[in-house]
């Protein structure tokens, strides 16, 4: 497989703790580690209509919040790109309990925001923006299935794409079955050439990159979207090398040239 190129023009970052892409780069290029008891700070994507924003969940804003600020002031189409391991499972928590309820009474937004390229139209509904999204997911390597898929998309002759991933524990009902650690999301916009960090990706065998900090290495282990987390370290850090992010089968190789 001959490697796919992309050039990073912004980042997008949401996590307890840190609001943002500047603030998870202080952490991710300084000495310290990331604090567990932090909370998600206040999500509220500034795109998105009242009334839509209103039908959202924690998981779609996260997801938007974090496509916001690495969307910037991009203008025009924007093809994007949704990874996420499990969908919004806050709601498909409630309409298992609505079925198992006389009469059935899922809730019609509920039932819309359970569809797992939900994030993806609100983002469209956020942008007014008619470009193609595609929404994928696959387990724990879903972060390194949706960066594969903008970097083929690239490839394919589309001068720019964004990629959102994104997670949130699962309420208490189903986090048994599917434990995660914390919230997170995080959105790349890549470029075919031009200015930036560059990246080039392809499929080989490898050892899955890991962080040296405990808490860090715990969020990365304990959230799909936090996979990206090496990648993101290297691009605080303005550092060249190699980071492996886990696929369905093997590893995906990413060097990282500043």
């Amino acid at each position: 497989m001959k490697p796919l190129q992309a050039q990073v023009q912004a980042i997008g970052f949401c996590a307890p703790g840190l609001a943002d892409w500047s603030a998870a780069q202080n952490l991710l290029a300084g000495p310290g580690d990331w604090a567990e008891q932090g909370e998600l700070h206040k999500l509220a994507p500034a795109l998105l209509p009242a009334n839509e924003r209103r039908r959202t969940t924690v998981l779609i804003r996260m997801a938007l919040q974090a496509a916001q600020e690495a969307a910037g002031e991009a203008g025009g189409p924007l093809p994007a790109v949704f990874a996420s391991s499990g969908g919004d499972l806050e709601i498909v928590d409630r309409i298992l309990q609505a079925l198992q309820m006389p009469g059935r009474p899922v809730s019609p937004t509920h039932f819309h925001n359970s569809v797992h390229n939900a994030p993806a139209g609100y983002w469209s509904i956020a942008r007014k923006d008619h470009a193609p999204s595609t929404s994928v997911s696959a387990h724990d390597a879903s972060l390194a299935t949706g960066l594969l898929e903008a970097l083929t998309w690239l490839a394919g002759g589309v001068s720019e794409v964004l990629l959102v991933a994104y997670d949130h524990p699962a309420p208490p009902t189903l986090a048994p079955f599917r434990p995660l650690l914390a919230p997170f999301a995080v959105a790349l916009r890549l470029t075919a050439g031009g200015e930036g960090p560059g990246l080039s990706v392809q499929v080989d065998r490898g050892r899955e990159s890991t962080l040296d900090r405990p808490s860090l290495e715990a969020l990365r282990q304990g959230n799909p979207a936090a996979r990206s987390l090496p990648l993101l370290e290297r691009l605080a850090r303005e550092s060249s090398g190699t980071v492996y992010l886990p696929m369905p089968a093997g590893q995906l190789r990413v060097e990282v040239a500043p």
